[in-house]
């Protein structure tokens, strides 16, 4: 498959590609678009928000959304990667990696010293592809839902 693709920035009119993306994806099925719009337009507001979507010849076919943040041990910062995601028939092409190639090269940018995700015990090649990417297991992340 030739395919070109295209790092940038979301824009409003990807809103319900990426929706679609976090469910086939992600399996987050009852995701509503709306939720997903209300989403992104509360994260345009927020300058520690970006997320950068993959176009395959005019079709956002992955994302990457990340927010930049303090931690103690973490003075400059550092960034979480709040979603990744790439439909499955463009799973295997380098589109993961061209993303997250993208969000370590805003990292190196703004001076934050290191990149942190979760990932769902479940997604075990996701677990390989970052670990191909030279992340390293490190901890559980817990949660409690309010």
């Amino acid at each position: 498959m030739d395919m070109d693709i295209n790092i940038r920035e979301i824009e409003n009119k990807d809103y319900t590609s990426i929706g679609a993306i976090w469910r086939e994806a992600l399996g987050f099925l009852s995701t509503a678009d709306e939720i997903v719009v209300e989403t992104f337009e509360k994260m345009k507001e927020d300058s520690r928000y970006r997320t950068f979507v993959a176009d395959v010849n005019g079709t956002v076919v992955g994302f990457v959304t990340t927010v930049k943040t303090l931690a103690i041990d973490h003075p400059n910062g550092y960034m979480k990667v709040n979603g990744l995601a790439v439909l499955s028939e463009f799973q295997h092409c380098g589109i993961g990696k061209k993303l997250m190639e993208h969000v370590e090269k805003l990292a190196r940018e703004q001076n934050v010293s290191m990149i942190g995700l979760a990932s769902g015990f479940q997604r075990t090649g996701a677990h390989e592809f970052y670990e191909h990417l030279g992340y390293e297991k490190s901890s559980f992340w817990f949660r409690k839902r309010m």
